[in-house]
């Protein structure tokens, strides 16, 4: 069969012109789409990689059902360009103008956010260039996109620990295997991640090491060493590294993986009071982070014992909602270790009056996680929307030179933009590529989440203004020249509260009190953040999670908010029906 394309050319000839285009083709479509090269014969044939494994198979099967459509337009598009080069070339001999250059176009995201959300955000962490799949399930590429986010975070979370007298250090990522098992209840709960390093070269290893899941583990035996009296108190460390948690199924990239970063701090006091004001003044810095930075609404709260930090005294913890699947994702913990850790690994010290006494031990992490969870609330159908506090681009400048246009002063104009938002503090940078049409830009960097677009054109250039073209909700606005760093500097900041603002509007929305079982089971269908009433029992929550559990996952605590309603006297709790103690969230969650 033939039919013919919407460019008046007949599909069986592009098919024949697609089946005869070389690798070099492949290299220009990769470049163009953004995949690689050495992937052409995989999608072309259809064959399984096993080194491809990893990559979702739903992206797999988009790419191969396109790829053919793709390549045969991609080929009429080099024929047609080819043809007006010849004509550009004849007539640049004879004095004619110069050739245009090429458009192309790239190919978005195929998955609506409302209507296939897993599948809409395995699309945009790769397409805009956040992550790339590596060939070890679970493990993935931090583009440099990606890392901008996390150095801008952690430049803020470090410069405030530093602030508290916290010290930055680093240990090994290794752990033995008697020191691992130490304590009984922390290596329990991460037993089952825990990955193990059995061989060197050829040769087993005649003591199997750990690769840390977390440094508790790590640190203690030489806090014990370090810790002598009063006087060494208290003890107060970071570092910034990377972890492995092994076990696990469904890996999503930032929200589920092998191998991340984060920070975690351990601190030592000689009282409770000290330890348990520190793990609220961390607690506070976290929901700065999602909060300030990344526009999240958080809930501050405590978790149950079911859902604590394995061999902690308590948990507490920022939780975030994601309203298009309903479920809770814990956003960053801050542990009181109480002195249980002291006690495995004799952390003693001896005080002003001589009297010897067991270090009160706090812990406190947050992750790369926190970008999964910024892509998820706010990405839409275009791609990534990036607050503009973490967007390591804030502004992009994109020339439109039309026909007859003066290219050179609209490029100066462009240049001269970017220097006045630079020297403002606004990270700001033009595109000039060449290659590409200002439409096929728009796309490009709505796709990387760029807060806000500036266009200059002829009319701009004339008129001595420049457009401005908002992400988040495309509104747009002609600035005057002389206003310019002014009114960016305000769309900015419009922009990192309006995100804030539609995040929380859409969590409260999700938000419903129940009182009742079949109230709660209504909402949990629902996809709703529940808030019900508790009465603080862990064979409680064992029992709703045993009977919520199926395909969608068990319910459970996501946390006690700090910030309690009222209870009225006599309030039953929702699942057991004995009296309640608290206001409590429930839902499903990552």
């Amino acid at each position: 069969m033939s039919v013919t394309t919407g460019i008046g050319l007949d599909s069986n000839k592009l098919a024949a012109t697609a089946a005869v285009h070389t690798a070099s083709t492949a290299s220009s479509f990769a470049r163009v789409h953004r995949v690689r090269a050495s992937s052409y014969s995989f999608f072309r044939c259809g064959e399984k990689d096993p080194k491809k494994e990893q990559v979702p198979r739903n992206l797999l099967e988009k790419k191969r059902r396109y790829f053919c459509l793709i390549i045969i337009g991609y080929c009429a598009q080099e024929d047609m360009a080819g043809g007006d080069t010849k004509k550009s070339n004849a007539k640049a001999s004879s004095g004619g103008k110069k050739k245009e250059v090429k458009k192309e176009t790239g190919l978005g995201i195929t998955n609506r956010k409302d209507d296939n959300f897993g599948e809409w955000y395995s699309e945009v962490v790769v397409n805009a260039e956040l992550i790339e799949y590596y060939d070890i399930s679970g493990c993935y590429i931090l583009r440099p996109w990606a890392m901008s986010i996390w150095e801008i975070m952690q430049t803020f979370f470090d410069a405030e620990i530093k602030k508290m007298n916290i010290q930055n250090c680093y240990f090994p990522l290794f752990v033995s295997p008697g020191v691992l098992q130490k304590e009984k209840d922390h290596v329990e709960g991460f037993a089952p991640e825990v990955a193990w390093v059995t061989k060197s070269g050829e040769s087993d290893l005649e003591v199997p090491i750990a690769i840390r899941p977390t440094s508790e583990t790590v640190m203690y035996p030489y806090y014990s060493k370090w810790i002598r009296g009063h006087r060494d108190l208290p003890l107060k460390l970071n570092q910034w590294c990377n972890v492995v948690r092994w076990e696990f199924s469904n890996p999503t990239p930032f929200i589920r993986s092998r191998e991340f970063l984060w920070q975690e701090g351990h601190t030592a006091f000689a009282t409770k009071a000290e330890a348990e004001a520190e793990v609220l003044d961390i607690l506070e810095l976290y929901r700065r982070i999602y909060e300030e930075f990344l526009a999240i609404p958080v809930v501050k709260g405590k978790k149950s014992e079911l859902e604590k930090f394995a061999g902690g005294l308590y948990t507490t913890s920022v939780e975030a909602f994601i309203p298009n699947n309903g479920r809770g994702i814990q956003g960053a913990t801050s542990h009181c270790l109480g002195q249980n850790f002291a006690k495995m690994f004799e952390i003693n010290f001896e005080d002003e009056k001589g009297e010897k006494g067991m270090v009160w031990q706090n812990s406190w992490a947050y992750s790369t996680r926190t970008i999964g969870v910024m892509v998820m609330v706010h990405g839409d159908d275009k791609g990534l929307v990036l607050p503009p506090k973490v967007a390591s681009v804030q502004v992009i400048v994109i020339p439109v030179p039309y026909k007859d246009a003066d290219t050179k002063g609209i490029f100066d104009a462009c240049s001269a933009t970017v220097d006045a938002l630079s020297e403002a503090g606004i990270r700001a940078k033009a595109d000039f590529r060449d290659n590409y049409s200002p439409g096929w830009k728009y796309s490009n960097w709505e796709m990387k989440g760029v807060p806000l677009r500036i266009e200059i054109g002829p009319k701009d250039l004339a008129n001595n203004q420049v457009r401005a073209v908002r992400r988040d909700n495309s509104s747009k606005i002609d600035i005057p020249r002389a206003s310019l760093v002014e009114q960016v500097k305000e769309m900015l900041d419009k922009i990192q509260h309006s995100l804030f603002d539609v995040a929380k509007q859409k969590r409260e929305a999700c938000l419903q009190t129940v009182n009742t079982w079949d109230e709660f089971v209504e909402a949990l269908g629902q996809r709703k953040l529940i808030l019900a009433p508790w009465c603080d029992e862990e064979e409680v929550e064992k029992d709703v999670k045993a009977r919520t559990k199926g395909e969608m996952g068990a319910a459970k605590s996501l946390c006690s908010p700090f910030d309690q309603p009222e209870l009225p006297e006599g309030t039953k709790c929702f699942a057991s029906g004995k009296p309640a103690k608290k206001w409590t969230y429930w839902g499903r969650s990552y």
